[in-house]
């Protein structure tokens, strides 16, 4: 909305008045989404709001800091058998309350990797995305054999409390993070799992346009009803790319809207009313989310007119002189007095969005991309603020583009000693002659020179490509000019750590080999891979957990 000035006297609120030592018991996932995800979020947008930022930034700062207080806050609650963590931590005490009930729900095990995720890649602490993937694959172990999930599951034992499937409530944001942790990290292995998880959604659970709750082991109806969580599905659906699913379920969603001009928190699917008892709308936004990704994806302007009469429908029935309130009774429009803070944080954001075509959070990777960039300690440029934004669960936008300006040089450091250890690890095979050795009558024919020690550059580099990156060819020269013409290699960090720890690992030696004209013209064929483009995010990138652990820092989750 461009009111900084609001945005940095919030920030500085924060800053000042935040306490992360109170003596009170706090809800994992609620502070994960809320506290840990605005922090990082209102971090990666001070620069753009004129808040004064640190030199290294996007990789340091205050509010960046203080989101790494709270998130470590939450590590103790992860401390688990199953790796799944406990749904409550007392702040002051640092750990789990005593008596706290090993009973949580999935999304309340799933929704961290894209606050921890982000976290690890911007202060380069591994732990935090550790925990996170941990969480994620210890969850997925615990399918049916018809492969769906409960509901609620105790974290010690693995045992289900609560065996209705569903894509609503207590699940949900389980769903969401896979697919936007595919997106934002590249992890294809995350997108996988929805993709698996989709078929057994779309075999057992979908009814025609609904997707009511079901025995997560029988497969039987156990609750006929469309909760008004589950108005995310369509905006998830748009961004996996089937728009015409997207499409057919928001048309079913907004019907319900049209007959009450609110959604009831349940609808009878058997009954085609309210369902009694949970009549209320607590001003959620799932429903205002879902037309915005797929007026996005379409340009439909039938979806504007949707937005007008979710806009209307508050403003002349919900709002107070103080604010917006809770409508109680969709059917009476009979108000409480109560205003949720996801209102605020995205009900009312999604609105604003969808009627605000130009902002910045719109911008595609690389749209609008500044040539200058930030340049890294490594050489190599980055570009944060470069689009491609990915809301987490409450709507903060996250800036792939910065994530990788921190990442990248973090793994350089990493990778470079592991490269160096594996190439030097044979002294023998890999000793260079000194000056006394070229002077002596010693036959030199079986000692390494810097063309052979280039070439061991080379094929390091190559066995590793080959493994993360599709690597296929036997002449690493060729197949990078061969690559460079893709349009997901000209849009991304191309395996950025690895690229650098290559150029500098042959720096090293070239100067010794540069009179020689055949080899610096070889060498000059790299010099267009010190300048790179913002990450396109349906590009593969090797998730940052493994590369830690293959250098021993992290052990595997």
């Amino acid at each position: 909305m461009d009111n900084v000035t609001e945005f940095r006297r919030a920030a500085r609120a924060l800053l000042d008045h935040l306490d992360s030592e109170k003596n009170v018991n706090a809800s994992v996932f609620e502070t994960n989404i809320r506290v840990v995800g605005g922090l990082i979020s209102a971090h990666l947008l001070s620069r753009r709001a004129g808040f004064e930022v640190e030199p290294s930034w996007p990789c340091s700062g205050p509010l960046l800091r203080q989101a790494e207080v709270f998130a470590s806050k939450l590590l103790p609650a992860f401390n688990t058998p199953t790796g799944m963590p406990y749904g409550t931590v007392n702040f002051k005490l640092g750990g789990v309350p005593r008596g706290e009930t090993s009973v949580t729900c999935v999304a309340g095990i799933g929704t961290f990797i894209l606050e921890f995720g982000a976290l690890s890649r911007l202060t380069g602490d591994p732990r935090y995305e550790a925990v996170a993937m941990r969480a994620l694959k210890a969850m997925w172990k615990y399918r049916s054999s018809l492969g769906l999930l409960g509901n609620h599951i105790d974290v010690i034992t693995g045992s289900w409390t609560a065996r209705d499937a569903t894509i609503g409530s207590g699940v949900d944001s389980y769903f969401e993070y896979l697919v936007k942790g595919a997106a934002l990290f590249r992890l294809p292995e995350l997108d996988s799992m929805f993709r698996e998880y989709r078929l057994a959604i779309e075999k057992h659970i979908r009814h025609g346009d609904w997707n009511p709750m079901i025995n997560k082991d029988k497969g039987g109806v156990t609750m006929a009803v469309f909760q008004s969580l589950e108005a995310f599905w369509p905006g998830l659906l748009t961004l996996t790319g089937d728009i015409e699913g997207a499409r057919r379920h928001l048309i079913a969603y907004h019907e319900i809207w049209r007959k009450y001009g609110f959604l009831p928190e349940f609808y009878s699917l058997s009954d085609h009313k309210a369902y009694k008892g949970r009549e209320a709308y607590p001003l959620r936004p799932e429903l205002i989310e879902s037309i915005l990704y797929v007026y996005r994806a379409t340009r439909d302007p039938a979806l504007i007119d949707m937005g007008v009469d979710i806009l209307t429908s508050i403003e002349v029935s919900a709002r107070t002189p103080c604010g917006f309130a809770t409508v109680s009774d969709v059917t009476k429009h009979t108000l409480e007095d109560r205003m949720e803070s996801f209102f605020l944080a995205e009900t009312t954001k999604y609105l604003y969005l969808l009627f605000d075509e130009n902002n910045f959070i719109h911008q595609l990777p690389g749209e609008k991309t500044s040539l200058e960039g930030s340049r890294l300690p490594s050489g190599l440029q980055c570009f944060p603020e470069s689009g491609g934004y990915i809301f987490n669960t409450e709507a903060h936008p996250i800036d792939p583009g910065a994530l990788n300006c921190c990442f990248a040089p973090q793994l350089d450091e990493v990778e470079q000693a592991s490269k160096v250890e594996t190439l030097f690890s044979d002294s023998n095979h890999l000793k260079m002659p000194n000056n006394r050795e070229f002077d002596s009558d010693t036959n030199t024919s079986d000692q390494i020179t810097e063309i052979d020690l280039l070439s061991t550059v080379d094929s390091v580099f190559s066995e590793h490509v080959q493994s993360q990156l599709g690597y296929s060819s036997s002449d690493a020269f060729t197949w990078i000019i061969n690559q460079s013409s893709s349009n997901c290699f000209n849009n991304v960090y191309f395996d950025s750590n690895l690229i650098v720890s290559w150029i500098e690992l042959r720096e090293i030696i070239k100067s010794s080999v540069l009179e020689n004209e055949k080899e610096n013209d070889k060498l000059n064929k790299f010099s267009f891979l010190d300048s790179t483009k913002p990450p396109l995010l349906t590009c593969p990138y090797p998730s940052f957990q493994n590369r830690f652990g293959l250098s021993g820092l992290l052990t595997s989750t």
